[in-house]
């Protein structure tokens, strides 16, 4: 398992990326309650989708390479 660190700083840094590359329409307003974006529908499509979901993978990814010592007991 000394690769493990490798791997998680990788999936970390495409995460960084992946989350930086999205789209925000949202406003200052609406993170402090405001209306912002809300009233508006929003649908992804094409690259954006493929990031979208690309960027949840790596998350998922991320998440099981934290907990991968702890349920292989090592």
């Amino acid at each position: 398992m000394a690769y493990l660190p490798y791997i998680q700083v990788a999936l970390s840094i495409l995460l960084v990326a992946g989350v930086l590359l999205q789209r925000s329409d949202a406003s200052l307003g609406a993170g402090f309650g405001g209306e912002g974006s809300f009233g508006t529908r929003f649908t992804r499509r094409g690259g954006e989708k493929l990031l979208f979901r690309a960027t949840i993978a790596v998350a998922i990814l991320f998440v099981l390479s934290v907990f991968a010592p702890l349920l292989l007991g090592r």
